[in-house]
């Protein structure tokens, strides 16, 4: 069988049920050693990686196991003075798989956090019991909810520090409810939690009689994220388009990519785009098997019954609910380099499978994610700023607003002259 771009096989069925979750707190809230509780209670680290943490943990004086030592790569990272990225890591369940983003906290690195939390399910963000709400607590929320992602988690962290007093969680419920009122929060749930002791990170706490919520990982082993993807308009960009022709695959045509939206079936008529030529589904392939239909995030292989001209960059939709090709892109953008970002200014621009290039026709308002204020007297861009941004493409972009749709509705600027990816943004429309 030709080689072609794919996700986990599960015997031609869609793949172990994943959650993707970014985390997100100031320094110090207790972010590395939530995640290493949450390693270390599900059971995904080995003995030695926890017998070498407790050695450590003695030999630095502490009372107590530093489950920060298991996730201290940014730490380590600070301290030799180089670029803070985000660390992702991976652990299992019986129930799903799960990807942490462990996103940056510091305002200089929003693009950071921005890349990690643009793929994300749900969002973590981590607050000090003893000290709240803070403007980087508000700061991450509203990101978040930039991002359109559909699930929040507030974790109360350090209860026992507070003597699991009832009051003080209530009154950072309460504080942060309101807040999201004003943000496009679809799904909001808070949990006091202490990550050193364990309590309702895993196990539910005796110490929280209070507190009738899920424990952290109840809840993100159950959090219902399948109806989060669009399965109503079909999005398929293609990625590649194998040809083998070879003996054994003589008239062997099928297109390659990761499912965008919608599902597909055999038997499904279809537009191709931008040529607009119709054809119906032959077949679909996941591996070596045929399989009765593909949706987001399957990574699959399309045949046409028809031999159309399909190439990469080109979109697989349907005829009476395809999104119509633009050049004028209205978006909002993480600017992520030191050379601002200005009206005049041409870059390359990569959405789905599809490149081209574009200019700056107007830099709207650069957006203030502490107070939300739009100020409009900017006329660029600076590290880190996110503003709304009106683009004008060499190519027509078969996108959809970021709202319906994440995959199509983002893109990422490139300077042609170096390579770097330089922007990041998120398309209210086009036309």
């Amino acid at each position: 069988m030709p080689e072609m771009a794919t996700t986990e096989p599960h015997e031609g069925r869609a793949p172990m049920d994943m959650l993707r979750f970014a985390t997100a707190g100031s320094v110090d809230d207790g972010k590395s050693t939530l995640i290493g509780r949450l390693l270390l209670d599900s059971k995904a680290i080995f003995e030695d990686q926890l017998e070498a943490v407790e050695s450590t943990s003695q030999s630095k004086g502490y009372s107590y196991t530093d489950l920060a030592l298991l996730t201290d790569g940014l730490r380590s990272e600070r301290e030799q003075g180089i670029t803070i990225d985000v660390a992702y890591r991976y652990f299992a369940t019986p129930s799903r798989k799960f990807i942490i983003a462990d996103t940056p906290g510091h305002i200089q690195y929003t693009r950071n956090m921005v890349t990690g939390a643009s793929t994300a399910d749900l969002g973590l963000v981590l607050v000090d019991a003893r000290h709240g709400l803070t403007e980087q607590s508000r700061r991450h929320a509203v990101l978040l909810s930039l991002l359109r992602v559909p699930h929040l988690v507030l974790a109360v962290n350090k209860m026992d520090l507070v003597d699991w007093d009832e009051k003080v969680y209530e009154k950072i419920h309460n504080e942060f409810t309101q807040f999201a009122t004003k943000l496009n929060v679809p799904d909001l749930e808070v949990i006091p939690i202490s990550a050193l002791q364990g309590d309702n990170v895993v196990n539910r706490s005796e110490n929280t009689p209070w507190y009738h919520g899920p424990t952290l990982m109840h809840h993100l082993e159950h959090v219902h994220v399948a109806s989060d993807r669009d399965l109503q308009d079909v999005r398929f960009p293609v990625q590649y388009v194998i040809r083998p022709k070879s003996d054994e695959y003589h008239d062997y045509r099928g297109y390659a990519g990761q499912v965008a939206g919608g599902v597909l079936k055999p038997g499904d008529e279809v537009v191709a785009l931008p040529s607009g030529l119709p054809s119906r589904i032959k077949k679909i392939e996941l591996f070596d098997k045929e399989i009765p239909e593909a949706f987001p995030p399957m990574s699959v292989t399309v045949h046409l019954e028809d031999d159309i001209d399909v190439s990469r960059g080109d979109m697989i939709a349907r005829p009476k609910n395809a999104p119509k090709p633009s050049q004028d892109i209205d978006a909002m953008i993480c600017w992520m380099t030191n050379e601002p970002l200005r009206p005049r200014q041409k870059l390359a621009i990569k959405h789905t499978t599809r490149t081209g290039r574009a200019m700056v026709k107007d830099v709207q308002y650069r957006l203030d994610i502490n107070t939300l204020h739009r100020d409009q007297e900017a006329g660029e861009l600076g590290l880190n700023e996110i503003g709304r941004v009106q683009l004008r493409t060499t190519v027509p972009l078969l996108c959809d607003p970021y709202s319906k749709n994440r995959t199509t509705g983002s893109f990422i600027l490139i300077d042609e002259a170096t390579g770097v990816t330089v922007g990041a943004g998120m398309i209210n429309s086009g036309s």
